[in-house]
């Protein structure tokens, strides 16, 4: 790897902008933005972040552009957009990708590193989840609140030499260090993947199909939190058929996070109150289509899935 270190952030709303800024904090990276509704501004003013952690800054990309075209290969490419389409958006991103190249996943959801794969048979990847409370109040600056934490690891490719994928894990580390983020490594991402899931698929589901926050439907009748309980046991059982150990009682530990919560929303609210396409297929799509192939009862999970394509076919026809 030369000196300079080439880092591509495709997807550049609220969390995408914040790790941009987390990254542009080491001299060595070269980072590229591709930016799409806020690019005029990002050209001009560049980002800002208003941050109750890191205080209020901004920084100018060593590039901004329109499309992955733009962009020869690089180290890492950074994926922050949402997790829609994703088949469709990896196959645009092949001239930014070549064999020395990591791909960084940074999307809510689970399988969302199979396309990727598909794709680019020969790219190293690392997963992430991410815990960053922020938003976009207009194009090219972003709040930024007290909730930052990033949890990174692996997805295995065994084409790769392991001390190769380790080289390459570790050095995008050093880059999250040095932008002064929190964050772990973990040896198995996917535990901390599936754990965010089952919170997701039961957050962003009920708040989207009831417009209620959290708090409100806990309290709508006696068979909401029940109701919920049994969502959330049921993508524990499709991950622990998949090989990933989540233990049972991590329905009681999310239950009693969003007991100690005010009521809030969701992203998936937000975004079809503002008529935007869903980010169902990697949040219940995945895990459903799991639970059909192996033969694990999922009702609840597949009711919510069912209706939640309806409404993201409506969405997307603009009704």
């Amino acid at each position: 790897m030369s000196d300079s270190i080439d880092v591509l952030v495709y997807g550049l709303g609220a969390i995408g902008s914040f790790y941009a800024f987390i990254l542009s904090r080491t001299e060595r990276v070269r980072l590229t933005v591709v930016a799409r509704s806020n690019y005029e501004a990002v050209r001009a003013n560049g980002i800002t972040i208003k941050s109750e952690i890191h205080g209020e800054h901004t920084f100018h990309p060593y590039r901004v552009v329109k499309s992955v075209a733009e962009v020869g290969p690089v180290h890492y490419l950074v994926c922050a957009n949402k997790a829609i389409d994703q088949d469709e958006h990896a196959a645009q991103l092949h001239p930014a990708v070549d064999e020395n190249t990591s791909i960084v996943i940074i999307q809510n959801g689970v399988g969302n590193e199979e396309p990727f794969r598909k794709y680019f048979p020969h790219a190293s990847i690392i997963s992430c989840v991410t815990w960053v409370g922020a938003n976009q109040t207009s194009p090219g600056v972003v709040e930024h609140h007290s909730s930052e934490d990033t949890q990174i690891g692996l997805y295995h490719n065994p084409t790769i030499g392991y001390e190769i994928e380790q080289l390459r894990l570790e050095t995008f580390a050093e880059l999250f260090c040095n932008g002064k983020t929190k964050f772990q490594i973990l040896e198995n991402i996917q535990i901390r993947r599936w754990e965010k899931v089952v919170w997701n698929v039961a957050w962003n589901s009920i708040t989207t199909l009831t417009m209620m926050d959290t708090q409100s439907w806990l309290h709508s009748s006696q068979d909401a939190e029940p109701f919920t309980r049994k969502l959330m046991q049921e993508v524990i059982n499709v991950a622990r058929a998949c090989a990933v150990p989540l233990k049972d009682s991590l329905v009681d530990e999310l239950m009693d996070k969003i007991n100690s919560m005010p009521g809030i929303g969701s992203s998936m609210q937000t975004d079809c109150k503002c008529g935007r396409p869903l980010e169902i297929d990697v949040i219940l799509g995945f895990p459903f289509k799991k639970s059909r192939e192996l033969g694990i009862s999922a009702p609840f999970l597949e009711t919510l899935y069912v209706l939640l394509r309806a409404v993201d076919c409506r969405l997307r026809a603009g009704k």
